[in-house]
């Protein structure tokens, strides 16, 4: 995967200085997004690897899929069409999200709780992310009952797994020594 994300790099760096430059990081992210999602496709995928799909094709395809593109956006899918590195659109939009996120000076923290948390507890938890982090924080918040309790909070590299299925693992590993 390295080798992808060596090769990703300059073309999500390239997305991000044009959507900063046009006060456009919403769109970008929002393009990026779709575009990755319809490339991860199996059906799509299949067309990209074939050499008897024109790169202007392929770009025609994902831009009629994506909606209206602007200039800037239309070129960027041409440009990855013709060097035939669409397929790397999803690592692409990953590394602009990090680049977009780390200029906002924000943190896309990922909640999976063992049931739904309520406004108050999703302020208390972004309040003190906050502080932590110091970063604006978004919350992404998502149910999983396996967890059995608690939750598990992710935050690029930073984690805390407080569930209570973590600690019943644990529990289980040090009865078992």
């Amino acid at each position: 995967m390295a080798e992808k994300a060596t090769i990703a790099r300059p073309y999500a760096k390239a997305a991000f200085a044009s959507a900063r430059q046009h006060n456009a990081l919403e769109r970008w992210s929002k393009v990026l997004a779709t575009a990755s999602s319809v490339v991860q496709d199996e059906r799509v995928a299949q067309l990209l690897s074939s050499p008897r799909v024109t790169s202007e094709q392929l770009s025609g395809l994902i831009a009629d899929i994506v909606g209206e593109l602007d200039e800037q956006t239309r070129n960027f899918v041409a440009t990855l069409a013709s060097n035939r590195r669409l397929g790397l659109l999803p690592e692409i939009a990953s590394m602009y999200e990090a680049l977009r996120a780390e200029a906002e000076n924000t943190a896309d923290v990922q909640v999976i709780s063992a049931v739904e948390l309520n406004e108050a507890q999703k302020q208390r938890l972004a309040a003190a992310l906050k502080q932590r982090l110091k970063r604006e924080v978004r919350l992404h918040c998502e149910v999983d009952a396996s967890l059995i309790g608690g939750a598990i909070v992710r935050a690029g590299d930073f984690v805390i797994d407080g569930s209570l299925k973590a600690r019943l693992d644990r529990l289980s590993v040090e009865m078992s020594h």
